[in-house]
């Protein structure tokens, strides 16, 4: 009696410790998170899940190790196992008009935190550039530039590539770096010291729920008044004058024993609102899956289920795990290719024409 009392009693702790340590887990990532600067869209990966949950379920044993192997030579050969990579943060910011009126292109960032040194994937990139990486100092931290020639060339022509000529790399911390536009990596550097940090309203809604495969979320109203000169220019800015929410967005790719679940939501501001964004993204739903050729894509797109819910389009969809496995193996088959022998014509015969000379 009292050994199967202590075996339960270990059982429960051992619950106990593993849910506590998912939990400090998602709670540290969090809070890495919040040190990122502001952003109108985000997207969240979380490779753990991804590699150790929801690739064995559709990748043939054979790729999984494949890639094993590949991340093991990754790590002999360059310090760095790709399979600690805790998270992946996709942002991008839009700009305000420059003084002069003209319309800016947004910034991008891309984020990655785990087991492993900043400072030597960002060796491993100096010795990758050729000498190409120039170093700039920014605050605490060190800016590695590199400059793309050909971007840089078509943006003497087109200023709108501007944002685009040169792409920086940094380390936030030991384990944590940072790819992306030069502007968007010193709003880093100041986010880190606690200056424009992301607002705790756009990580709550890409983090609500930490367990999932890939989420995404955005404001493309805000994007567009800021681009758009609402929120004022570079040299001159003001409050907006709208503060409405429409458009403000939320998606994500979760798991379970059976399915993929992807679940999702639209702010439409009022009910009547929702009511014709629903109707207007169900239309574009119908006629997107008609122009779809393959069957088994038409298939999934059918299980999507739009809906209005209050102020809000609620989008929902269960997907099998064994309809993904069979879609992804046969878009992975060889195309079978025509091995039938070409029918040989029979030569044309042509008539031979005899020159008549005529006698003088």
């Amino acid at each position: 009696m009292k050994k199967n009392m202590f075996s339960v009693l270990a059982l429960v702790v051992l619950v106990l410790l593993s849910f506590g340590s998912g939990i400090l887990a998602q709670s540290n990532q969090v809070s890495s998170l919040s040190n990122l600067p502001e952003a109108e869209a985000l997207i969240y990966i979380n490779p753990q899940r991804i590699l150790n949950e929801a690739l064995p379920k559709v990748m043939p044993e054979k790729d999984l190790a494949g890639m094993r192997e590949a991340f093991t030579m990754m790590k002999q050969q360059a310090g760095v196992d790709p399979a600690k990579i805790d998270y992946i943060v996709i942002a991008s910011r839009f700009q305000r008009p420059t003084a002069d009126l003209n319309v800016q292109l947004g910034e991008f960032m891309i984020v990655a935190g785990g087991d492993f040194s900043a400072e030597s994937l960002i060796v491993l990139g100096r010795m990758a550039s050729g000498g190409k990486l120039v170093d700039e100092k920014y605050g605490t931290k060190t800016l590695s530039l590199f400059t793309i020639d050909e971007i840089a060339k078509q943006a003497q022509t087109m200023p709108l590539l501007k944002s685009f000529t040169q792409v920086g790399i940094v380390a936030l911390n030991t384990n944590t770096i940072a790819v992306g536009s030069p502007g968007y990596l010193r709003a880093a550097i100041d986010a880190g010291e606690g200056k424009g940090r992301i607002a705790a309203e756009s990580l709550n809604s890409l983090m609500r729920d930490p367990n999932v495969l890939i989420s995404i979320a955005g404001s493309p109203w805000g994007a567009f008044a800021k681009s758009f000169g609402m929120l004022g220019t570079e040299g001159n800015a003001h409050p907006a004058r709208c503060e409405s929410k429409l458009g403000d967005f939320y998606a994500a790719l979760t798991m379970d024993a059976v399915n993929f679940k992807l679940r999702g939501a639209m702010n439409a501001d009022n009910p009547t609102t929702a009511q014709i964004m629903n109707n207007l993204l169900s239309g574009l739903l119908k006629h997107g899956m008609s122009a779809i050729p393959d069957k088994s894509a038409q298939d999934m797109l059918k299980g999507l289920s739009l809906m209005a819910q209050g102020d809000e389009v609620v989008l929902q969809a269960d997907f099998p795990q064994q309809m993904v496995v069979d879609m992804i193996r046969q878009q992975m088959m060889p195309k079978k290719q025509d091995t039938a022998t070409p029918a040989v014509k029979p030569p044309v015969k042509r008539p031979v024409r005899r020159t008549v000379r005529r006698r003088g």
